[in-house]
């Protein structure tokens, strides 16, 4: 079976040689093997784990997306992030800081998004800020 596991700007895993699957979704745990039924499903955030055909065990965090079956010999996942790794607890390392890094990067993106509203907030204000000029009266038609 090939696993695929594609991010919006790469191709994070490629592994032609797959025995299992294992991933999370709403409903809980599940395992796809050679032969699975076509099948599609949201994915949690979870770990997906899968072994390869030397029935090593390799992990893969994903940050939900979504799983797809097709004719039992390949599992697609498309996800937002992925971290690959053969070790467990060296992923568990290298989910935090990269999500450290994602909550930064909102903060500082929510900062600027801030001060633009506040610029435009100004602006819309000394638009329709009162002069002190008495408004002219029409002419009737």
């Amino acid at each position: 079976m090939r696993l695929i596991v594609t991010t919006p700007t790469a191709i994070a895993l490629d592994e032609s040689s797959v025995r299992q699957v294992r991933a999370e979704d709403a409903t809980g745990g599940f395992g796809i093997e050679p032969g699975h039924a076509d099948f599609l499903t949201a994915l949690s955030i979870c770990v997906v784990r899968w072994r390869n055909g030397g029935g090593v065990e390799h992990y893969l965090a994903v940050r939900g997306g979504v799983l797809r079956v097709r004719e039992g010999k390949l599992v697609e996942i498309a996800t937002r992030e992925a971290v690959v790794d053969d070790d467990l607890g060296h992923l568990r390392g290298e989910v935090l800081a990269t999500m450290a890094q994602g909550i930064e990067d909102e903060r500082s993106a929510r900062s600027g998004v801030l001060g633009l509203e506040q610029a435009a907030i100004r602006q819309i204000y000394r638009y329709l800020r009162p002069t002190d000029q008495p408004l002219k009266a029409r002419p009737p038609k």
